[in-house]
């Protein structure tokens, strides 16, 4: 049977990644021979508190490869320069196992900072299908998923049941009852992300990809924004501002802050992560049993979301390269993916987590984020992911805040992406 044959993959997994070392299988045509011993483990800084313990898990069994966690700053960007500043001292570099946003994994592997992995390595076929994209650059995987995140449209379900209204599905239902319910209540419509940084870039590209557009294709190399799509997308946000219902203090949210204004009761409808919906959820929060979420809408139904979440991979300086590939599939089995949720409330990428009872009465969404993630799509492409995401955040910052119409945004964001491809 398919159940049975899938379970047994799990279990042989585990039971190699907690062997010693040397039954790990390991082939010198790996890419990722080379011994075991102590290895690092860089990631962002870890809010929930839920990563150390996991690690004490792998230091007990594995005396002799324990890792040691480095945390870098809670923001993407200065978790990007730290991890680049290291990876560009070579040998010098202290990191073994990167915890990389998935829109780094490009960049990265272009670069040569992380390694190729052997696909057979890793039970990929039991992860949620689009997040292992997000792990592969030129046809090869450099990383493995760990957590996967989709954007959710939160929304105050208590508000909507007294105006007997269903959440929105379509651009023109949100629009409407932002404009319409949401001042009858003193609430702002909707928000997002829209301060300059990489939530923005997140929010533009959520827009143009459900109008049916796209950004980037071909790894980067070509530049495919300059459409209709893109300027009904970018033309959707950039209206909700000058009407007004969209806020113009979103213009100032990263997630905290938007999740924040939430929290509080101060907004209809917001666009975040599925955490926020778990804290806004929480006992002590303003808005607590009265949150409902679906999946984001788009031009004539659901839309598409950006897919988050990060990836594991292992650094091309690793002093035990097989220590970490061996850390990298015990953290992405199936038994510390379920604590990765219930301990972290991050998105797992295993998939049958997505239909386990017990976890949907804890976590509500699952079926919807798992229809998000499902749906969703990477962000831009690109070897210079970094350059790509500052041109998109200027940009569409000019567009919302009305110094520029969405027409020219789009032209400019055509020049300036194919300047940055042709470098």
């Amino acid at each position: 049977m398919r159940w049975m044959r899938t379970a047994g993959r799990g279990l042989l997994v585990l039971a190699v990644v907690m062997a010693g070392c040397v039954a790990s299988g390991a082939r010198a045509d790996d890419g990722i021979a080379g011994g075991c011993g102590p290895i690092t483990l860089a990631t962002a800084g870890d809010l929930t508190g839920y990563l150390g313990p996991l690690l004490e898990g792998w230091n007990r069994a594995h005396p002799g490869e324990r890792v040691t966690l480095v945390e870098l700053p809670d923001s993407a960007d200065e978790t990007h320069a730290q991890m680049t500043t290291d990876l560009r001292g070579g040998d010098r570099s202290r990191f073994d196992v990167l915890n990389i946003d998935v829109a780094w994994t490009s960049e990265f592997a272009a670069a040569g900072w992380i390694r190729p992995l052997p696909r057979d390595r890793f039970p990929l076929k039991t992860f949620l299908p689009p997040v292992v994209d997000t792990a592969t650059y030129d046809g090869r995987l450099y990383a493995v998923p760990y957590v996967t995140n989709a954007g959710l449209l939160l929304y105050r379900k208590d508000v909507l049941a007294k105006e007997g209204v269903a959440p929105p599905r379509t651009w023109a239902e949100l629009e409407r009852d932002a404009k319409t319910i949401a001042p009858k209540y003193g609430l702002g419509g909707y928000a997002g992300q829209f301060l300059p940084y990489e939530g923005l870039t997140v929010n533009a590209a959520e827009a143009v990809y459900s109008a049916g557009g796209t950004i980037l294709g071909d790894e980067g190399e070509r530049v495919t924004v300059n459409s209709a799509a893109a300027r009904e997308g970018i033309g959707f946000l950039a209206r909700g501002v000058r009407e007004g219902w969209i806020p113009k203090q979103a213009l100032t949210y990263k997630e905290e802050e938007s999740k924040q204004a939430f929290q509080d009761g101060r907004l209809l409808f917001l666009r975040n992560w599925p955490y926020a919906y778990v804290v806004a959820s929480a006992k002590g929060s303003e808005v607590a049993g009265k949150v409902g979420a679906v999946p984001l809408p788009g031009p004539n139904g659901p839309g598409t979301s950006v897919l988050g979440g990060s990836n594991l991979a292992v650094s091309a300086h690793a002093r035990h390269p097989e220590s970490a590939a061996r850390l990298i599939a015990y953290l992405t089995s199936e038994r510390v993916q379920r604590q990765v949720l219930t301990r972290g409330a991050l998105p797992p990428v295993r998939a049958a987590l997505y239909d386990d009872p017990v976890l949907i009465r804890q976590f509500p969404y699952l079926p919807t984020l798992r229809a998000s993630v499902m749906a969703a799509a990477p962000r831009p492409k690109s070897p210079r992911y970094d350059q790509v995401s500052l041109v998109v955040q200027a940009v569409v910052d000019d567009a919302l805040t009305g110094q520029e119409t969405p027409e020219s945004a789009v032209r400019r964001l055509a020049r300036e992406l194919a300047a940055i491809s042709h470098r």
